[in-house]
């Protein structure tokens, strides 16, 4: 076949292949991690501009903060903060992946039919434990990440992230570099589950509208861009919350409840999406070359070692 197989269900002979599991797909979570982060960072580092800015007067809109971006620091600057989400991106992803795979293994073992394939909804179910179980590693790493990426000009607080590190638990103890995981797993939870959920549908839709089994790569690529707008649609207004709370200076937030009044009385409703259109722009693309990366690393490692068929 000259398409590449999403679950890969189908051996020669017409048996059906067991599931990739949690080894594999931990394996195959971080490659597409590293994926993600290498062709999403630019429009991170936007959204967290975006975000991060009282009133809009740094900014007047996505493209203005590309352009000021680039000029006053040169185009390297769109990759600030990377290396610790590189870093982290890996075993994150690896993470989430893997409670996805959990997720799916609870769901078949309960199953009164166990033949029959699982729908998107309980892959969104599914997904939605592996929102759970990243939430621990990623709010540090995002917190770290945030502080890094609002320096622009001047003199800079932190020189990296390390720095950002000693900083921080020097300020606040290990409660401050964990600070604003409540909101994280509010995010992460649900936007998982809707990613999942629509990688899933998105690949039912194209083998039915095509009639195969077989998904070609630009099929992998709109299912995963799909799934990246699903995990926004969700995910924008808790990440609006969750920046404002990480880089605020100590004590100027009790919790992440104080910030939604202030962010309200102060930008209105439309606060909450702030820095959507980078968000918009980046979850394609970094989410499309996840899940091919996901995809690919799973048939490389189903090469060299085939799944066993029952």
């Amino acid at each position: 076949s000259s398409g590449i197989n999403a679950e890969w269900p189908l051996r020669p002979g017409g048996k059906q292949q067991k599931e990739a599991g949690g080894v594999r797909s931990f394996v195959a979570g971080g490659f597409g991690g590293v994926c993600t982060v290498v062709s999403g960072q630019p429009f991170d580092t936007l959204k967290v501009r975006m975000q991060n800015q009282s009133g809009g007067a740094l900014y007047k809109n996505t493209w203005d903060c590309t352009v000021k971006t680039v000029k006053n620091e040169g185009f390297f600057a769109l990759y600030k903060g990377m290396a610790a989400p590189i870093v982290g991106v890996v075993p994150i992803f690896a993470i989430n992946f893997l409670g996805y795979s959990h997720g799916k293994s609870l769901q078949m073992k309960y199953s009164k039919n166990k033949d029959q394939p699982l729908t998107p909804l309980q892959h969104g179910l599914a997904g939605s434990l592996g929102g759970l179980y990243m939430t621990f590693l990623i709010a540090p790493g995002e917190r770290i990440k945030c502080l890094l990426q609002i320096q622009t000009t001047g003199k800079a607080k932190y020189s990296g992230p390390m720095d950002v590190i000693k900083q921080s638990y020097r300020e606040g103890g290990m409660r401050n570099i964990m600070r604003g995981t409540m909101i994280t797993a509010v995010r992460d939870m649900p936007a998982s589950g809707c990613y999942f959920a629509m990688y899933e549908f998105s690949k039912q839709s194209f083998k039915k509208m095509s009639g195969s089994e077989d998904l070609v790569f630009w099929q992998i690529l709109c299912a995963g861009g799909f799934a990246g707008w699903a995990n926004w649609a969700w995910g924008i207004a808790p990440d609006v919350v969750k920046t404002r709370y990480q880089t605020a200076p100590e004590g100027k937030y009790k919790n992440t409840r104080s910030v939604i009044p202030e962010l309200y009385r102060t930008e209105g409703f439309r606060g909450f999406f702030k820095g959507l259109a980078p968000i918009a722009l980046r979850a394609w693309p970094a989410n499309a070359c996840c899940m091919m990366g996901y995809e690919l690393a799973l048939k490389a490692m189903n090469y060299v070692s085939p799944l066993e068929e029952y």
